[in-house]
């Protein structure tokens, strides 16, 4: 499938979204255990969310990285030879 082929490894997209889903459930847990005052309900929250939001991010940055839109590509060595000889 094509929303598969982006210019970043599989690996590090998985690696991205572990690191950012920890940062996200700490705020996550934090917020839950203010609003309810209970950090067991907090970590219920944290815990549960974890893991779908996983996926979600993972599938996100897959379709970003196939975006070719907004992303300057340094020009072909082709054509910066062409342009020096002008």
């Amino acid at each position: 499938m094509i929303l598969f082929h982006g210019h970043e490894a599989h690996g590090r997209s998985v690696l991205k979204a572990i690191s950012w889903r920890t940062l996200g459930s700490i705020d996550t847990f934090l917020l839950g255990w203010f609003f309810t005052g209970s950090a067991t309900a907090a970590g219920a929250i944290a815990g549960t969310e974890v893991i779908t939001k996983i996926g979600l991010y993972y599938l996100h940055e897959r379709v970003w990285s196939s975006i070719h839109w907004g992303i300057k590509r340094p020009p072909l060595a082709e054509d910066a030879s062409n342009s020096e000889g002008r």
